[in-house]
């Protein structure tokens, strides 16, 4: 081998023509990839250009946006959403609604009063090739408004950018100080689609199916169950759907998940997606639960409401003070792909939505919404830090808070992000060394807050943190200490805030949605409150600390016991032994509760009648049970008891869930822990 290269180089040598050839073969070589990559990027430049541009039109009555793939029509005089033009799709939305029930903001406010908040005026905000983005307004006034309309002024935007098939929305909400107080229940966007085309409703990787259609909840075809929004199809258009239940409840996700989900027309292979990238402008924090998509065919960006919290998370405003807030932007987003008998476009579609949610995410927060209201990353900050978690009962040195959630919201007491909706929520996860970055929030004056998973309570840093333009504040290392006055005698369940680790029971088989096909969300299919009484129908539940076990023997939600057509409060008892007791000594009962609904919790200890030792009195509005929820709001109870109460021996703790004029009075619990006495 080395013979032929010494050869080949001779001849090289030999043979300087021969020697150029191949030099300039190699240069060709060389050239032509230059000129491939040249021409690539070229391609690509020509590609964008060849993108048609954003194009505004105006008549008296509509203002069309036109960026060549997706065609968006605005009502001139109420900022309603008429239509999306689409492929071959002249409206994705339903074209036999009004005006006004097609597209829209709407907002629930004081005892149930309803506004779709139709505006008053247009604006250009920006028109150029690349985009053009528009504001719809209505400005409250008290001599024309009050009593008819919901008091706070509405900035309506949309934005349509080149070369995207879809559609930006958000709004800014504000109230002036001479504005009457008032409580704001809920405040959305509605989307309902053409029903003759959107049959296909997908959540997530696992929540995807055919949906039943709208005439498929009239009473001839269905029967009405506990409540309006749960029926039994009876009679459904397609077959296949005989003799399953229908809740919007049963769709619900929370928040820090619900950044995707929509319909596909199946007989047209398009996609319709509401995209949501940030939660920052949602109430509740990461854990509140709200509704997607749900049977119409219908698709919701839910912004503020009180599904799972209650009157607690209604927001007051207040007289004589003002406010302010930018809700979005979201993407309504349109796809398409080939359409082939197997439904094999489904999964494209899906799959390209997801790829698009991430593209958003990348790009959040925008740079292209006008609104000043609506700041660009460079007018954003970043807190940073660590958090430790102190317990000396469970270990000696500081323990680093895995996967915690921690946040910035408005300042508060601890654990009250959960009911705030005024302000911005940032959160994020720690890493497995507890560190947390806290990235592009708003300018404003916050608290910081966590819960640890597998602590009990909430931590919230003693000062506040006001971050500004470029802020970047690292809080070095923080220590929670969780509630803690002994060492654990015997615990039950996880600290994790919900219910999703006790015994859920499997539906009754006349009342299954196939959609909940998995285990972890089987607790959202109907009817599991009556399972108790299934499974316990002569006496209550019976917990032996050190032989049941929770994931078997304790049921996800005390509820009452049907009886005939009544029902009657329980009694849940944990049994336990101790081998001493400190009568002198202070013991305590740490109750962590994951939903209550007009509920009450009496204990007592040792002895099942008489007084309690202790009452949460009534609480919870959360509903959580009926809204196929595994928690509501978290709550927290540290129950003081003396020594003298307990026995050598055998003991008993009585949970008596005392209110049960219906089915859905109830409590989820989320850990028990009996401490002994400091040492």
């Amino acid at each position: 081998m080395m013979e032929k290269v010494v050869v080949l180089n001779q001849t090289h040598s030999r043979h300087p023509l021969l020697w150029l050839i191949i030099v300039f073969q190699f240069s060709l070589l060389f050239f032509s990839a230059f000129s491939a990559e040249i021409t690539a990027r070229k391609i690509l430049k020509d590609k964008s250009k060849k993108s048609p541009k954003v194009r505004l039109e105006k008549t008296d009555e509509k203002v069309i946006i036109n960026n060549g793939l997706v065609e968006v029509t605005i009502e001139k005089s109420t900022g309603h959403l008429l239509g999306i033009k689409y492929k071959g799709i002249d409206n994705v939305l339903e074209t036999e609604n009004d005006n006004d029930n097609r597209g829209y903001w709407d907002i629930v406010w004081d005892h149930e009063m309803y506004d779709k908040l139709a505006t008053r005026h247009v604006i250009i905000i920006t028109q150029s090739d690349e985009l053009v983005e528009l504001s719809f307004t209505r400005v409250w006034n008290k001599t024309k408004d009050h009593g008819i309309s919901a008091p706070v002024s509405v900035d309506k935007r949309y934005i349509v950018r080149r070369g995207l098939p879809g559609v930006y929305m958000y709004g800014i909400f504000k109230r002036r100080k001479y504005f009457p107080h008032t409580y704001i229940r809920q405040l959305r966007i509605v989307f309902k689609l053409k029903e003759d085309k959107f049959h296909f409703m997908a959540l997530s990787d696992t929540q995807q199916r055919i949906m039943p259609r709208r005439e498929d909840r009239e009473h001839s075809h269905c029967q009405v169950l506990a409540y309006p929004e749960a029926v039994l199809l009876t009679n459904p258009i397609n077959p296949k759907l005989k003799g399953e239940v229908d809740d919007k409840y049963q769709y619900s996700i929370e928040s820090k998940d619900n950044k995707l989900h929509g319909w596909i027309a199946d007989h047209d292979a398009v996609g319709f997606w509401i995209i949501t990238p940030s939660d920052e402008f949602r109430t509740g924090g990461p854990h509140k639960q709200d509704l997607t998509s749900h049977v119409g065919p219908t698709a919701l960006s839910m912004f503020v409401s009180n599904h799972y919290t209650g009157k607690d998370i209604a927001e007051f405003y207040k007289e004589r003070v003002a406010w302010k807030k930018a809700f979005g932007p979201v993407l309504i987003y349109l796809n398409s792909a080939t359409f082939d008998h197997a439904h094999r476009y489904r999964k494209s579609l899906w799959k390209d939505a997801k790829k698009r949610l991430s593209k958003e995410i990348k790009s959040w927060p925008y740079s292209f919404a006008a609104s000043k209201d609506y700041p660009h990353a460079d007018h954003r900050g970043e807190v940073s830090g660590q958090l430790l978690v102190r317990d000396k009962y469970l270990h000696k040195q500081l323990m680093k808070a895995k996967s915690a959630f921690v946040g910035l919201a408005a300042p508060g007491r601890a654990g009250s992000w959960q009911t705030e909706g005024k302000g911005y929520q940032f959160w994020t996860q720690t890493d497995k060394a507890g560190r947390f970055s806290i990235k592009n929030v708003r300018r404003g004056k916050y608290n910081l807050y966590a819960w640890v998973h597998g602590f009990i309570g909430n931590y919230k840093l003693d000062r506040n943190v006001s971050v500004h333009t470029g802020y970047k504040k690292n809080l070095g290392t923080l220590i929670y200490d969780p509630p803690r006055s002994g060492p654990t005698l015997w615990e039950i369940g996880i600290p994790d805030r919900t219910a999703a680790e006790f015994f859920i029971p499997d539906p009754n088989p006349t009342f299954v949605n196939s959609i909940l096909n998995h285990d972890d969300e089987k607790f959202r299919q109907y009817g599991l409150w009556d399972r108790y009484s299934d499974t316990y129908p002569h006496h209550d539940l019976v917990f032996k600390v050190g032989a049941s076990n929770y994931s078997r023997d304790w049921f996800f939600a005390h509820v009452p016991r049907r009886t005939g057509n009544d029902t009657k409060a329980t009694t849940w008892k944990i049994k336990f032994k101790l081998q001493e007791v400190n009568k002198s000594g202070k013991y305590t009962l740490q109750m962590a509760l994951a939903a209550a609904n007009f509920a009450e919790v009496q204990v007592r200890i040792n002895k099942p009648d008489g007084s309690p030792h202790f009452t949460t009195n009534r609480i919870g509005y959360d509903n959580a049970v009926a809204r196929h929820g595994i928690h509501g709001l978290y709550r927290l109870y540290s129950i003081n008891v003396p020594g003298k109460r307990l026995r050598v021996g055998n003991n008993t703790i009585f949970l008596t869930q005392t209110r049960c004029k219906d089915e859905f009075m109830a409590v989820m619990y989320d850990y028990i822990r009996l401490e002994g006495p400091a040492v």
